[in-house]
Parts: C-alpha cells; structure tokens; sequence
C-alpha cells in the first residue's frame, strides 16, 4: 500500500522540530533557564490573549488551565511542524523559512519578557538551527513519495523512518536532560527546602472549635497547601534564589526604600487567616481557599518610604512582569492584615505560591492585590498607571463581593443535610439562608468564624419529599448587606447570583 505523498514529509517536520526544541530545552538549562522556548512563546499567548478566551480556559479547566494550554500549544506545534516539513518537500527554502519565523517569534518572547537578557536569545536560536539542518537531513533520507513499495524501497522508507524517529527520542531525551540538569542547579528550592520560618512575633488566635461543622466533604476551615487553588500568569513558575532577592519601593515617596531577604526575616512576623479567591471565581466556583499566612505588614513598609501626598495607588510587580494595581488607602490600615507573606500554613511559600514573597491583602479579588514573587512596589495613581488585569478590560478596585457556595447534600426524603461556606471579607458573615423550591429563605446554622477576613462554614437540615428539588443560597452579612440575586459575570469585577444546586430526595 502506497503511503501518501505528504506523511514522510511530515514526519521528518515533526522529528526535526521535536529534535530542536530538545536541544533548546537543554540549552535553556545551560545558559537560560527561564528562556525555554515553548514556555517564553506560551506566556506570549497568554499576555496576548483577549480576556474572554483567559476566562474560558479557566471555566473549562480551573486550575489546569496551564496543562491545558501546553497541551494545546502541543497539538498545534505537531500540526505546524507537520506543515513545515511538507512545505519544504514541495517547495523549498519555504520551510526552513518558516522554521526562522518561529525563530524570531521565540527570540522576541524570550528577549520582550521582564528582566531578559541577552543569553536568553539563545534557546530559540538554537532550536532552529538544529530543526532546519535536521529537516534537511531527513528529507534527503525519505524515499520518493507515493514511489511503490517494491525492491530496495521498503527498507529505505523503513531506514527513514528509523532517522526520523530516532531523531524524535533524541529530542525527547534532550528534553529530559534539561529539565534533570535544571532541577539540580535550582538553588531557590534547595534554600526553601533548608528554610525554616522565623517565630511569630505576633501568633494568630487558635481556629475556634465551632469553626468546623464535622461534615464529610464540607471544603475545611483551612485549606492544605496542596489543595490550595492558583491562578495566575506564569506559565512556567519563577524560582527565585532568596539571598538574591530584594524588594524596592519607589515611585511617588519621600524616600525610596530596598529591603533584602535577610533583613526582612528579621523584621517581627505577624500571623494572620485570611481567605483569598479570584474574580474568575463563578458562582458556586471552587477558586477560593484561606490559610494562615505569616508575614510583615506592608503599611509598616510603606511608612519608611513615606508616600507622597496625592498617591492613591501601589503597584505591585512580579518578577515576571506581572503588576496589580492596590488601592494606597487600603493597604494603610491599621486593622487590615495585608502583608508580605513568607510562609503558608506553617511552611514557606509553595514556590508555585509566589516562595520567597508574596502579597496577601483581605478584602480584594487577588488580581488587584495578591501579587507572587513579588519584587517591587510602586506607588503612583490610578489615573497615572494601570496593571496587567485592568489593562484588559477588568475592574481598577476589585472589592470582593459577598457569596455563598453549597458544597454538599446528603440524606433522603426525610431528612437532608445541604452545607458550605460564605464569605463576605473585610465584614463578616452574619446570617446565611437556603430556600427550597423557591419557597421562604430559612435560616441556616452558622460555624463560628475564624475572623471577618475569612470564610465560615453553614449548614442547612430539612425533611424533602421523595424527588427532585431545587436548592438555592445567599448570604447577609455583618454590616447588613444581602446577597445580590442578580446574575453578573465575573467580568469586570466579580460574579454574582445566588448558588443553586439540584438534589433528589430517594
């Protein structure tokens, strides 16, 4: 049977591409390991993304939203390298053409993102050059296409399936000596790994023993670090050696002021619960979790760099580039703990947690205010700069928004059992309800809080009849204020509506 004229073209495509980008994966790890190509180009899609396509890929896929993106970037990096060797095949220079336009789109993600330099031109240089002479090489090794299968011609094809397919494990094993040769000059995780966290100056009171209701299911009082949602920009994670870190605070203050890492440990901790969540949080979503975070306040920060009068605006920056845009105001005030965190529910930062310093601010949504790997603050206006979110189409302010979430329902006709969390940050939960089949809102039992920054557990006992009903939930909160009922979405600065389940009462 006679294969079609395109397929060993196209796979001599896929093989040299496979084997550049191994070889650039390998060159990363030697002189630039933040400069992997399909990770540099991979972030330029994600900056260049419009905002719709970023919330679908994290409705559609929450906090894989990352795996999925490289999946696809897989897919359609096979597809294209397919095309590149036909297109070669049939008519040459075009593919090594277009091996050299992938070229330069690498080299300038790589040399376009924060703190680049030079050396990180050359994995995308390398990778190129290795896919367009290894292309060369196999389409001189495939057999004529379409030429029938008889005489010499079956172990020539075999032979060029052989090259082409030995250059593919070469890539993949160049692929696996970078990320094992990356892994053992990672410094940063090794100096996390021997970090221990410095003692509490101030320790946060113990969970209150009414905080948990005890139901199977139920989403804990305080959230593992390994279930911890996360959500943001990076797709491949900044690690970042501590002894080399440095946090500046600049822009519009009297004095602009740099602190180390040694001597920001030695400055008294102050621990703290507090319940982060993202405002691509759906209703009813599970990007919400709190922890303990132990930190130093950032108004105490702020108060050595002595904001210039007219400031009302602290920008944040990663060490990726990444800003968000913090009202001044409320980073001053003296009962709100918004810090610098170091560590996480005993332990220093998850690196995929922002290690060695984040931001953890109550009471905003963390695209304005939970920055990770954070680097520098900025203090400006809102009317002078802008940040990475707001820039595309997203809320300046970002206030989180009072909410419930139904997390469970057990029981039957009879009995039932339906429970969750609300939260309403910065104010507290003072009262949460359920209504059934659209019947009166009765009151639920509500946990005892950690504190008005953080969520608290409810739930709700009724007898059903045999069936199908509807379940639906809202929240009141300490100052009065009822959960809107309104349907918004998250974008441009939280969802709203009430959290409405199904149950079947057997």
């Amino acid at each position: 049977m006679t294969a079609p004229r395109w397929m060993l073209p196209a796979a001599a495509g896929v093989a040299s591409v496979a084997l550049g980008l191994g070889v650039a994966e390998l060159a990363a790890a030697l002189v630039a390991p933040s400069a992997s190509p399909l990770f540099v180009v991979g972030s330029l899609v994600i900056d260049l993304a419009p905002p719709w396509a970023k919330q679908t890929m994290i409705a559609l896929f929450g906090t894989g939203d990352k795996a999925a993106l490289l999946t696809l970037m897989g897919i359609g990096l096979v597809v294209l390298a397919a095309g590149v060797g036909v297109l070669q095949a049939r008519r040459p220079p075009l593919g090594r053409i277009a091996i050299g336009v992938g070229a330069i789109v690498g080299v300038g993600a790589a040399l376009t993102r924060s703190g680049a330099a030079a050396l990180d031109a050359v994995p995308a240089v390398v990778a190129a050059v290795v896919a367009a002479i290894a292309l060369g090489l196999l389409l001189r090794k495939a057999p004529e296409a379409g030429a029938p299968a008889r005489g010499t011609e079956v172990p020539t094809r075999r032979a060029f399936l052989g090259w082409a397919g030995g250059a593919t494990a070469l890539g993949l094993l160049a692929t696996g000596a970078g990320v094992l040769l990356e892994a053992g000059t990672r410094a940063a995780t090794a100096v996390r790994e021997a970090f221990t966290l410095p003692r509490a100056a101030v320790r946060a009171a113990p969970v209150p023993a009414g905080a948990d209701l005890g139901i199977p299911d139920l989403s804990p009082v305080v959230t593992p670090n390994a279930q911890f949602y996360r959500i943001d920009t990076a797709l491949q994670i900044p690690r970042i050696n501590p002894s080399e870190w440095s946090l500046k605070i600049t822009g519009m203050v009297e004095q602009e002021v740099e602190i180390s890492w040694a001597e920001l440990i030695a400055l008294p901790m102050e621990e703290s619960y507090t319940t982060l969540m993202c405002v691509s949080n759906e209703v009813g979503g599970s990007l919400i979790g709190n922890a303990l975070w132990l930190g130093y306040p950032i108004r105490h920060i702020l108060e050595r760099a002595r904001p210039a009068s007219g400031a009302d605006m602290v920008l944040s920056r990663s060490i990726d580039g990444f800003t968000a845009g913090t009202p001044l105001t409320v980073l001053q005030e003296e009962d709100r703990n918004a810090i610098l965190a170091i560590g996480m529910n005993g332990e220093p930062l998850p690196e995929e947690h922002g290690f060695p310093v984040r931001m953890v601010v109550p009471g905003l949504y963390g695209y304005v205010s939970a920055t990770k790997w954070l680097i520098e603050l900025e203090v400006t206006r809102f009317d002078e700069a802008s940040a990475y979110w707001t820039d595309r189409g997203w809320g300046a302010k970002g206030p989180v928004k009072i909410e419930s979430r139904i997390d469970v329902a057990r029981g039957g006709a009879g009995e039932m059992t339906v429970a969750g969390v609300a939260w309403h940050q910065h104010t507290g939960i003072s009262g949460v309800e359920v209504q059934v089949d659209g019947g009166p809102w009765e009151a639920a039992t509500l946990a005892e809080a950690i504190s008005i920054d953080t969520w608290v557990q409810w739930r709700y006992d009724f007898a059903p009849a045999k069936g199908e009903h509807e379940v639906r939930v809202r929240a009141t909160g300490s100052d009065g204020k009822v959960q809107t009922g309104d349907v918004a979405d998250v974008l441009p600065d939280g969802a709203t509506g009430y959290h409405t389940v199904r149950v079947t009462a057997a």
